[in-house]
C-alpha cells in the first residue's frame, strides 16, 4: 500500500454509496479502511447487480482494497473488538441514521473517551440535529428535496406534471456527499496535526446539494431565467447536442442564448449576419426563435464530414467539442489507456470486474488503487490476529456469534 495517507486508519461502518465512497477515498489515497458489516448480510451493495463469481460490481467499485471483517454490536465481545481497534485509530466513519449507534457505545462522545484525537465523520440526509434529522434520506428524496430535481426539470424543459419524463438522476447525491465528507475529513486530521485535537464532523446530503449547485445562487434568490435575460449559469450547461453526417454526435459547449457564445459562433461559422439578425438580437428573441437558430448552426456542423474537420474549425473561435461515447469507448481509448482510466479487480475465482481508475496523480506519492475484493468477514482472522488475539480465541468468539463471515 502506498500514498499520502499511509498509516491513516480508518474504521468505517458506512454502507451502500455516501459513505463507502467517501472511505474509498481515503483508501485509494493510502489508507488502511476497515470496514465493519453487520452479520445479518452486510453490507446490501454486495446483492447489487450485476455479479462476478460471489461479488457485486456495485459493492466492487466502492470496497476493493478494503479490510473486511463482521463483527455484531449486539454481542458484548463483538463491542470489546470495536473498541480494541478504536483506540488507535485516525478515523471513524458512519452514515447511520442520527443516534443509531449511541446504545452501542460508539456515539462520538463515547468513542471520544476511547480515543480523544479521533476524527468522527458522520454522513446523513438532514444533519445530526435539527427537525430533519430522522428523516430517511436517499439520493431521489434528497434531490427532490432540495430543489435539485425541480431545477434540473426546469433546466431540461419538463413540466412539473409530466409525470411520464420527471425520473430520478443517478446517485449524485449520494457521491458528491462522500466527496465533500474526505474534504472535510482530511482538513480535520491537518488540524489536528496542528492543535493534536479531534472532532466529530456532521456532514449533511441537503446542504451538500445546496452547496454544490451551480444555479444555487439564482435558484435560492427566486430568480428563472428560462424565459427572459441573459442566461444564468453562463452557457455550457445549457448546450445542445447535434448530428453529423458521418453519425456521431457532438456538443458544443455554448449555448448560443448567451450573447457572448452567440458571437463566438457568428466568429466560428463565418456569419456574423447572425448577430444582426432582428429575430436574434436580444436573449428573449433567441428564446423564441431558438429552434430556428440552432437550425443554422445543425445546418453549418452538416457541411463537415468528420468529428476532427468540425473540431478544428471550432478551435479557433475558442470554443470547445465533445463527442458524444459510451464510458467503455471512452476507457479504451488512447487517452484512457495513457491514464489507466480502467482497470480489472480479479473476484479470486478467474472472474474480472471492471472499474475506473484514479481520478488523480501525484508528482511525489504513489497512489495505488485497491484491487484485493473481500467477502464479509473475510479478513476477521488478519484482524484479530493483529490485536493478539489466539486461534482459540478466535474460533471461540466466531461459536458465540460475536463475529461471522461468508464463504
Amino acid at each position: 500500500m502506498s500514498g499520502p495517507l499511509v498509516g491513516v486508519k480508518v474504521i468505517d461502518f458506512t454502507r451502500v454509496l455516501a459513505g463507502p465512497h467517501f472511505t474509498k477515498i481515503l483508501r485509494d489515497l493510502g489508507a488502511n479502511v476497515i470496514k465493519i458489516e453487520d452479520p445479518r448480510g452486510g453490507d446490501i451493495s454486495r446483492f447489487g447487480s450485476p455479479k462476478t463469481g460471489k461479488f457485486s460490481h456495485y459493492f466492487a467499485q466502492q470496497n476493493s482494497g478494503k479490510t473486511c471483517i463482521s463483527i455484531d454490536l449486539n454481542n458484548k465481545k463483538g463491542r470489546e473488538i470495536i473498541a480494541e481497534l478504536l483506540r488507535d485509530a485516525d478515523v471513524l466513519a458512519e452514515n447511520f441514521r442520527p443516534g443509531t449507534l449511541k446504545p452501542f457505545g460508539f456515539d462520538y462522545e463515547s468513542v471520544k473517551r476511547i480515543n480523544p484525537s479521533i476524527i468522527y465523520v458522520s454522513i446523513s440526509g438532514y444533519g445530526q440535529t435539527g427537525p430533519l434529522k430522522n428523516r430517511a434520506a436517499f439520493a431521489p428524496t434528497v434531490a427532490a428535496e432540495t430543489g435539485v430535481a425541480h431545477a434540473r426539470f426546469k433546466h431540461n424543459g419538463i413540466s412539473t406534471n409530466d409525470f411520464e419524463n420527471m425520473i430520478s438522476d443517478f446517485s449524485h447525491p449520494d457521491v458528491y456527499t462522500g466527496i465533500e465528507g474526505a474534504v472535510a475529513c482530511l482538513s480535520a486530521l491537518y488540524s489536528r496535526e496542528v492543535n493534536g485535537k479531534g472532532q466529530h464532523i456532521d456532514v449533511a446530503m441537503a446542504a451538500t446539494m445546496l452547496a454544490v449547485h451551480e444555479k444555487a445562487h439564482a435558484e435560492l434568490a427566486g430568480l428563472d431565467d428560462s424565459k427572459q435575460g441573459e442566461p444564468f449559469m453562463l452557457t455550457a450547461p445549457q448546450s445542445r447536442f447535434i448530428g453529423i453526417p458521418s453519425g456521431q454526435v457532438v456538443v458544443i459547449a455554448a449555448n448560443p442564448t448567451w450573447t457572448p457564445a452567440l458571437k463566438r459562433y457568428a466568429r466560428m461559422m463565418r456569419r456574423w449576419d447572425l448577430v444582426t439578425d432582428k429575430r436574434y438580437k436580444t436573449p428573449e428573441l433567441r428564446r423564441e426563435n431558438f429552434k430556428t437558430l440552432m437550425q443554422e448552426i445543425i445546418n453549418w456542423a452538416a457541411t463537415f464530414r468528420t468529428v476532427s474537420d468540425l473540431e478544428a474549425q471550432i478551435r479557433e473561435s475558442g470554443l470547445a467539442l465533445g463527442e458524444l461515447k459510451t464510458m467503455k469507448t471512452f476507457a479504451e481509448s488512447e487517452w484512457g489507456k495513457h491514464w489507466g482510466a480502467m482497470r480489472d479487480l480479479d473476484d479470486g475465482e478467474g472472474g474480472k470486474i471492471k472499474v475506473p481508475g484514479l481520478p488523480w496523480k501525484f508528482s511525489e506519492t504513489n497512489c495505488e488503487p485497491g484491487e484485493k475484493l473481500a467477502l464479509r468477514g473475510m479478513d476477521n482472522r488478519t484482524v484479530l490476529r493483529k490485536l493478539g488475539y489466539s486461534e482459540a480465541e478466535i474460533n471461540n468468539l466466531y461459536k458465540e456469534g460475536a463475529i461471522s463471515e461468508d464463504s
